[in-house]
């Protein structure tokens, strides 16, 4: 079980007065136009940096093997996600099989890595918005939809006219293409984007996407644009803003430094970050020895050097969660 903790004051810099979902200034021409870009996307999938060029409107498939509609593995309230998400009544969580990643370590790897969801319409992705908005969750949680983006603005299209009213969390690697984040531009209230690696030679090694760093630097830039630093409401649950992870992992303290020192510099030294302490050796890691060098837990020195970094970096809004 995990320990629920209140949500943080916030700080009244970053609260946010009278909330409403940035769709809901939308009206139903706006949302048809934005169901219209999409399915020009699935038409000649460049959807994510993969560019694969496939037609999934014919169910045509290839990195992600994931056609026409979206794979969804499991639909709930989660009370593992930060303070300001879950809140008391959780974060309503929609979690989407398959990847366009290919991270050595994964976790969650029986669903990223193996076709074991649903395949679902947008009409259902809706119904189950509205599930977890009737049972009182904080937020709609979408989690690793970088490769069903199109189909993410397909299912908010068709649940806000049904009476959907919660803030959208867009819950990502970062591996994500500029085209379909322009797509979610008024649809998203919070980005909530993994930054996994600086090098290109760590991605290569453990995500097998060696222009992973300079795809997750655009992409985050482009969320920074289009909804700025974290802010919440008095209740302390997030309402709009930016909110990046770092998940510590064994001797990559170079890394943390060169992506603190980026996220102040380049974005604002208001970015709020969770310096996570959850990485442990998965899947492929301890099974393949040329993956040695991250087959053991960070170590706590390793944890508290890397909070250091990030202040050195001038970054002051952060927690360091699991």
């Amino acid at each position: 079980m995990f320990a629920l903790r209140a949500p943080p004051t916030p700080d009244p810099r970053f609260v946010i007065e009278k909330f409403k979902p940035a769709y809901s200034h939308m009206d139903r021409e706006e949302l048809r136009s934005r169901v219209e870009s999409a399915l020009a996307e699935l038409e000649d999938c460049c959807a994510c940096p993969r560019n694969c060029h496939v037609n999934r409107l014919r169910n045509e498939m290839r990195v992600c093997h994931t056609g026409r509609h979206a794979v969804v593995s499991s639909v709930f309230p989660h009370f593992g996600e930060e303070d300001c998400l879950r809140g008391w009544n959780g974060s309503g969580t929609i979690f989407f099989g398959l990847c366009n990643l290919r991270c050595v370590f994964c976790q969650n790897w029986d669903i990223s890595q193996r076709n074991r969801g649903q395949v679902c319409r947008a009409d259902q992705l809706a119904d189950y918005m509205l599930e977890l908005q009737n049972r009182g969750c904080h937020n709609i949680n979408f989690v690793t939809p970088e490769h069903v983006a199109p189909q993410v603005a397909e299912a908010i299209a068709e649940a806000v006219p049904r009476g959907l009213r919660l803030p959208i969390v867009y819950n990502t690697s970062a591996y994500d293409a500029i085209a379909s984040l322009h797509l979610l531009d008024g649809l998203v209230d919070i980005y909530m984007p993994d930054f996994k690696f600086w090098r290109r030679e760590s991605a290569r090694a453990y995500a097998k996407a060696k222009d992973y760093p300079e795809r997750a630097r655009a992409a985050i830039c482009e969320m920074h644009r289009q909804v700025g630093p974290l802010r919440f409401g008095r209740d302390g649950l997030a309402r709009r803003g930016l909110l990046v992870r770092y998940l510590v992992m064994p001797d990559q303290l170079d890394e943390a430094k060169a992506i603190f020192q980026w996220l102040a510099t380049e974005l604002s030294k208001d970015t709020y970050v969770n310096i996570m302490d959850q990485y442990r050796p998965a899947y492929e890691v301890g099974q393949n020895p040329k993956y040695d060098a991250i087959n053991r837990r960070p170590t706590s020195k390793e944890l508290t050097n890397a909070c250091k970094l990030a202040i050195d970096a001038g970054l002051w809004r952060f927690d360091r969660r699991g």
